[in-house]
């Protein structure tokens, strides 16, 4: 079983679109995870069944109990994220504010709060319309833990590919260097950035490959849109032949794209003729490139 993980520097780079075009071309040997957990969309296009669900608890915050609370104050003397709100001669813990550093549980003389789990999302398990399952979530508005998710995520993904007997994982990361996206890259086999001939681009990208050269991930990069500035299309090739990266290919602009995503389709679904050529080709690049490992 070998896992590969579509990232990227920035947002908006086409990245779920990549995904989702190779779940249609993969999906007799392939799980997906969608691991996009802070604005996850794949299911979007995929549009699956869900088989599985279940609620996901991580990280606490405090709860007090007013009818213990003696309102001595304590608990906001010591509160460094001004969470405790005074409500006539008791307190309360404002949730949003709460970073469950459990510090007031600890100063308050009478035991009156708890630290209590908290719900931060639902993990599914699903399948496809390409026909292959997906593992997938929802994390809750304004929750933390967001990279523990993840993890979740792909913990779900390894399972069903055992289950299942498939070879491979693909997964479509988060975007960006933060927690989330250590969490997507982490145990992967190969990691394929895409990303576009901009400098925010260019920038994004120098320092999400960063990232997974320090995992020790072989990596390789698709520039999408490569035609809206040639210029630093063939900068982001000069970088990626001197830091010897593997150089996955090209996509022009195309309004296949934005006329796919607006019909809740892959760009295989609505340009079989000209897209799974292409993407096709993209995939025996990744499975050549796995199979040297």
């Amino acid at each position: 079983m070998r896992e590969i993980v579509i990232i990227s520097g920035k947002g908006g780079t086409g990245k779920t679109s990549v995904a989702a075009a190779l779940a249609f071309i993969t999906s007799d040997n392939t799980v997906m995870g969608d691991c996009d957990v802070d604005a996850a969309d794949l299911h979007l296009i995929l549009q699956p069944d869900i088989l599985q669900r279940e609620d996901f608890f991580s990280g606490v915050k405090a709860e007090i109990d007013r009818e213990i609370c003696i309102g001595c104050g304590k608990c906001d003397e010591v509160c460094r994220f001004d969470a405790l709100v005074v409500e006539g001669s008791t307190y309360r813990v404002e949730p949003l504010r709460c970073e469950g550093c459990g510090y007031c549980s600890y100063v308050c003389p009478v035991e009156a709060i708890r630290l209590k789990e908290q719900n931060i999302g639902e993990c599914y398990i699903s399948r496809t319309r390409a026909g292959s399952y997906l593992a997938h979530s929802r994390l809750g508005i304004g929750a933390d833990n967001s990279g523990k998710l993840v993890t979740r995520v792909k913990r779900d993904a390894r399972l069903l590919a055992e289950r299942e007997n498939k070879e491979f994982i693909i997964i479509d990361g988060s975007p960006g260097i933060g927690c989330p996206v250590i969490a997507s890259l982490s145990g992967a086999d190969f990691a394929l950035i895409v990303t576009e001939p901009t400098r925010s681009g260019i920038h994004d990208l120098k320092r999400v490959l960063e990232l997974s050269q320090n995992f020790g991930i072989p990596t390789g990069c698709l520039i999408n849109k490569n035609d809206i500035n040639l210029e630093i299309a063939e900068e982001i090739e000069i970088f990626l032949h001197e830091n010897g990266i593997r150089y996955s290919g090209v996509i022009p602009y195309d309004i296949d794209f934005q006329q796919a995503l607006s019909r809740g389709q892959s760009i295989i679904e609505y340009n079989p003729e000209r897209w799974k050529p292409f993407f096709s080709e993209l995939w025996n690049k990744i499975s050549e490139r796995e199979e040297k490992l």
